[in-house]
């Protein structure tokens, strides 16, 4: 067990042969409890925009960079804390075994972290909504969706998750899932 980690591995989950596959940053503390991705607060923001993408959860293989739940105690809280990029190579090899057991024509980056386990970088903003060729395949980067939760001003939240509605959509045609 690495220090600072829940001791719970949270695998990616969805069906071998998925043609799209959305990698997250880690769990957060209700996939850890849950031992499934996506299933808090964010995987609810996901799910509906999934939804509006016209894209069914278990069509797709849901993921993250890292396995296991990041945190700091703070009483009887668990709060969140960014895997570092030696907490990401740590994990790689299980992220490329998922890629390449499950065979997805695009990946989906959900977030700067994704984005780093993917490409080696963690800056998002340059290349936010773009195929990009990945190892044969393609890769789309965008946002996480905890960062539509942490939006607080309401135009600047109903444009991005406009946004990220529509680069789920992209990739999920450049998938031939559309």
């Amino acid at each position: 067990m690495r220090p600072g980690f829940s001791p719970v591995v949270v695998p990616g989950e969805g069906p071998v042969g998925a043609p799209l596959m959305l990698v997250g940053e880690q769990p957060g503390d209700q996939e850890d409890r849950q031992r499934r991705p996506f299933v808090g607060p964010a995987g609810h923001v996901l799910d509906q925009c999934l939804a509006e993408a016209g894209l069914k959860r278990d069509a797709l293989f849901l993921t993250n960079a890292v396995k296991c739940f990041k945190y700091a105690p703070r009483g009887k809280r668990r709060l969140h804390r960014t895997p570092t990029a030696s907490d990401v190579s740590h994990a790689r090899w299980w992220l490329e075994e998922e890629i390449r057991l499950v065979g997805p024509r695009v990946l989906v980056a959900l977030g700067g972290t994704a984005l780093l386990a993917l490409t080696g970088q963690r800056t998002l903003k340059p290349v936010r909504g773009q195929l990009l060729p990945w190892h044969e395949r393609q890769m789309l980067a965008t946002v996480h969706p905890s960062y539509l939760l942490r939006l607080r001003d309401e135009p600047d939240r109903t444009q991005e998750r406009t946004r990220f509605i529509a680069d789920l959509a992209r990739a999920a045609q450049s998938a031939d899932m559309a």
